[in-house]
């Protein structure tokens, strides 16, 4: 389990402050639930796909009923009203709070423009570009899918196969989460209405029923939802103070779904396959802010090689608790690949100036990157436990930034400037410019 010092609570009278705001925050925060709010019913993929394939296209029509949050709203208010934001704790419960408060602003405003605001501030959009860097979310994915494109479109890579069934799968992958999660129990489940392949909370991990799952699919499970999410959720909850990182506080979901997939990418668990489904969904999120409709983004997944099922429930990520005309969507799916950029850069930068431990603070619950650094320094005071579960990959520092400056350095060479032939005829053009003397 995580150690800790032990802290002498009495000699610190903001202290106690601060613990009642995190059990208060706790209690509102588990009455906010986004996805469950905003999810589309199962039948609706039925309905629709079959007037797709009739040849009456007709845009669903998903429930919009907002979600009155009034006494969660005042509760937060009351709580970021006394808290010391002068202390960096107090601060970030504070903004942990706020986040909260913009995800109940937003479940009131479901089918409204203000949904779409409040998506922004919380998951991001893909076209704002950070004053330090010349590109967008946008840009990057639009670059993964032209990097890829030569690959895909040739048909040079052999098809993923997918043919081992839910059940059998369910059970490959709790034989290895059994060999982590040694202090706690952490159950597979099956579950027919689950639209996405996967989901991950600190205590079940939850397959589609009616999914067929292939060999790459367990090492990517168990990287980003079992190693991941469900470890930092758990070393939450082991935290010995703020409970409250035991919490999916949605101002954390950029680092966290960006520290999952970065997990997948470095450890080799990623295929090019799933990292252009990630990048098709930052495009295609634009295109829905820029107004495309529910088909429109639709036709979008189904011209990108994707089937009528999976082309349906990509677009319904986008669009639930949106508008099916357009402009009005939810922006999470863009998060995914700008929290990899972010976590890619975090995890150099960490490493090149010697701070290792940082890597360790990722996995202390479900932080951001900026909580890594600011709540460091409360690790040696005891008030942040450290982590009880900590994946693989991030116990050894060395190796992963080998990793990621060779590939950094390895970005100089052009790949469109060389032909695989020229491998072949290297050492005869050697000889030819050198001469036989030698």
């Amino acid at each position: 389990m995580g150690t800790t010092s032990a802290v002498r609570t009495d000699t610190d009278p903001r202290l106690q402050s601060l613990f009642d705001a995190d059990r208060a925050l706790c209690k509102v925060a588990r009455n906010i639930k986004v996805l469950q709010a905003i999810g589309w019913p199962a039948e609706m993929e039925t309905t629709f796909l079959d007037a797709w394939n009739a040849g009456r296209p007709q845009l669903p029509k998903p429930p919009t009923v907002p979600v009155p949050l009034d006494a969660e709203l005042d509760a937060l208010d009351t709580i970021m009203h006394g808290l010391d934001r002068g202390h960096p704790i107090g601060n970030w419960l504070f903004k942990t709070a706020w986040s909260y408060r913009v995800a109940a602003r937003m479940l009131e405003q479901i089918g409204q423009p203000g949904f779409t605001r409040c998506s922004v501030l919380l998951y991001g959009r893909p076209d704002v570009r950070y004053r330090s860097q010349d590109a967008s979310n946008a840009d990057g994915a639009r670059e993964v899918l032209t990097i890829t494109d030569d690959l895909i479109d040739r048909q040079l890579l052999p098809p993923v196969e997918c043919a081992m069934n839910a059940e059998v799968f369910a059970e490959h992958l709790r034989e290895r989460i059994g060999e982590f999660f040694t202090h706690d129990r952490v159950e597979v489940v099956l579950d027919a209405t689950l639209s996405s392949k996967a989901t991950a909370s600190s205590t079940k991990i939850k397959l589609r029923a009616t999914a067929v799952f292939s060999d790459a699919d367990l090492d990517q499970l168990l990287e980003h939802e079992a190693f991941i999410h469900t470890a930092t959720s758990l070393n939450g909850k082991h935290q010995p103070y703020f409970k409250v990182l035991g919490l999916g506080a949605p101002r954390t979901t950029r680092a966290q779904e960006g520290l999952a997939t970065f997990a997948e990418c470095v450890t080799g668990a990623m295929d090019i396959v799933r990292l252009r489904r990630i990048a098709l969904r930052v495009v295609m999120v634009q295109r829905a802010l820029e107004g495309a409709d529910f088909i429109e983004v639709f036709k979008g997944f189904l011209d990108a090689g994707q089937s009528d099922v999976e082309s349906y429930r990509s677009a319904s990520r986008i669009f639930r608790g949106g508008d099916v005309h357009g402009r009005v969507c939810f922006t999470k799916d863009g998060a995914y690949l700008e929290g990899l950029f972010i976590t890619h850069l975090f995890v150099r930068k960490a490493l090149q100036e010697g701070r290792a431990e940082l890597l360790r603070m990722l996995v202390v619950g479900r932080v951001t990157t900026g909580d890594a650094i600011n709540l460091a320094p409360y690790q040696q005071a005891g008030l942040i436990g450290r982590a009880t579960y900590v994946p693989p990959w991030a116990r050894e520092p060395q190796r992963i930034l080998s990793l990621l400056e060779f590939s950094a350095a390895a970005q100089k060479f052009r790949l469109d400037r060389v032909e695989l032939n020229r491998f072949a005829d290297y050492e005869d053009e050697v000889i030819e410019e050198a001469g036989t003397g030698y």
